[in-house]
């Protein structure tokens, strides 16, 4: 469920492809996971806020592979890019005010 500006992406070819420059927000979620849903919101406003960062979505149920690229373990896990390179520092569960400080570093 998109809301906002944030794109669901369901391949790994276009997640390579929009993950490879500027600032991006990755939102790792499952459709069973409470948190996610509880959150979502919030990130489609941060994607409002922040209309230079590209949000992006992705289902660890659908895109098994790129969850197990980015060693994604738990839901929600918001992995941040800039200009294609993932920061370490990763924001995993529903802390949006560490998500926003993170947001803030990249752009």
């Amino acid at each position: 469920m998109a809301h906002g500006k944030v794109i669901e992406v369901d391949n790994p070819v276009v997640f390579k492809a929009l993950t490879s420059s500027g600032p991006v927000v990755v939102d790792f979620f499952a459709t069973w996971c409470g948190p996610c849903k509880a959150v979502a919101p919030v990130v489609g406003k941060l994607s409002e806020t922040y209309p230079n960062v590209r949000f992006i979505q992705i289902d660890v149920d659908k895109v098994k592979s790129v969850a197990q690229e980015m060693q994604v373990r738990a839901m929600p896990t918001f992995v941040l890019f800039k200009d294609g390179k993932p920061l370490e520092k990763r924001v995993v569960g529903g802390n949006m005010k560490e998500l926003e400080e993170g947001i803030k570093s990249i752009i």
